[in-house]
């Protein structure tokens, strides 16, 4: 993370850089082959070029996100994770991403399969829909949580499929993968201990990160 933080300062990027992000270029080799999907406007495809030397291709569902891309100088067509992934080879990248997306997705376990088919790692980062937050006002209000991850009333949000990190945790296991590194984010964006128990993490995280493998 510190190599991180010198080579971001080097490059002149805003200290206000997503913490999860940061975490996500940390588990990619240098110089590796990536596929970021939901790319966004090209955020984490130009640190990871900057900081890490990749060979980047993204994919995005807006086109206003691809355009942002393009401005940036990324490689980036216009696609849908959850039916444009079987177009790629096996084993076309060296690690395929999905940054805040998996929530999104109509098919999380087709997408996460696509994933690990076309890339020998994938990393995945989603919102931990089993915080203590969430859980406390869904108990105490009875009605679906607003928060700084999950911004968007219910009716107006692009989020279809919350899960918890055990959930994630469960899905990794019934498609026969295994998780490499998984690292969560409480509330103040700080990791928490790699050996705290999943109960904690999913209690306490806010955010997760997960690298896996195929088995």
């Amino acid at each position: 993370m510190t190599d991180l933080l010198r080579a971001l300062e080097s490059q002149s990027y805003s200290a206000a850089a997503r913490v999860d992000l940061l975490l996500v270029a940390g588990m990619v080799a240098q110089g590796a082959r990536v596929l970021d999907v939901g790319c966004g406007d090209g955020t984490l495809l130009r640190l990871l070029a900057d900081t890490r030397g990749v060979d980047g291709r993204g994919m995005e569902l807006s086109q206003r996100g691809v355009n942002d891309c393009v401005a940036k100088g990324l490689s980036v067509i216009q696609g849908d994770a959850d039916t444009d992934l079987s177009a790629y080879p096996d084993d076309g990248f060296d690690y395929v991403i999905l940054s805040q997306t998996l929530q999104a997705t109509r098919h999380p376990r087709k997408v996460v399969e696509e994933m690990l088919r076309i890339g020998r790692h994938a990393i995945v980062s989603f919102p931990n829909f089993g915080h203590w937050r969430i859980r406390a006002h869904l108990m105490f209000n009875g009605r679906m949580p607003v928060t700084e991850n999950l911004s968007a009333p219910w009716y107006d949000t692009p989020n279809i499929h919350f899960c918890t990190i055990r959930d994630f945790a469960d899905l990794v296991d019934t498609i026969g993968a295994r998780i490499e590194r998984g690292v969560t984010l409480n509330s103040s964006g700080s990791p928490m201990r790699v050996r705290t128990p999943w109960w904690v993490w999913n209690l306490f995280g806010e955010q997760a990160v997960f690298l896996l493998r195929r088995d």
